[in-house]
């Protein structure tokens, strides 16, 4: 049986880009944490993870830690951790495109409408399903859980958003940015 779960939760090939040797390094050991196989640059990739000037020149997609660049697929803080980066590498590979909420400056202004929430890999990942319209059963089979988990995680998402409908989740994921279409 040979279904999209199973394609979800595969090792990924993954390279590397960094500003040094030292930032090469670290990456190399972030893809290990993550259990991927780490390949070379030139040895067609399934996405690229950066943390300095990206050269791979659209050859795969990229997440970059602690840029931003506009042209990459994926955009993460540099204080991100495993999971977040699994996630990340993951979404870009399949063609989605990842987006860290960008942090608010503190001033001394009023309070910001909603603080953005904090979500797992696995809400992210049915955000992202609500999203694209599908329903709990659709979700269930493409992320390879059941309906009833599903369930659960969408309401959370209601109970992390203040939310009391999907639509108003996906909005509310829009505009904090977790979301994109």
């Amino acid at each position: 049986m040979n279904s999209a779960a199973d394609a979800i939760r595969e090792r990924l090939r993954i390279a590397v880009s960094g500003s040094d040797a030292a930032g090469q390094n670290r990456l190399a050991d972030l893809i290990i944490q993550c259990g991927h196989q780490l390949v070379d640059l030139s040895a067609s990739p399934d996405a690229v993870l950066a943390d300095g000037a990206v050269d791979n020149a659209g050859l795969a997609p990229t997440v970059a830690l602690g840029m931003v660049d506009e042209e990459c697929d994926g955009l993460l803080p540099a204080e991100a951790n495993v999971a977040q980066i699994d996630a990340a590498l993951r979404a870009v590979a399949v063609g989605l495109t990842v987006r860290a909420p960008v942090p608010q400056r503190r001033s001394f202004g009023p309070f910001p409408e909603e603080a953005p929430a904090l979500l797992s890999p696995r809400e992210i990942e049915v955000l992202v399903a609500l999203s694209n319209g599908l329903s709990n059963k659709e979700t269930a089979r493409r992320l390879g859980i059941s309906p009833h988990t599903v369930k659960f995680h969408i309401e959370s998402l209601f109970r992390k958003f203040g939310a009391s409908s999907r639509a108003e989740v996906v909005a509310k994921g829009l505009k904090q940015q977790i979301v994109e279409f």
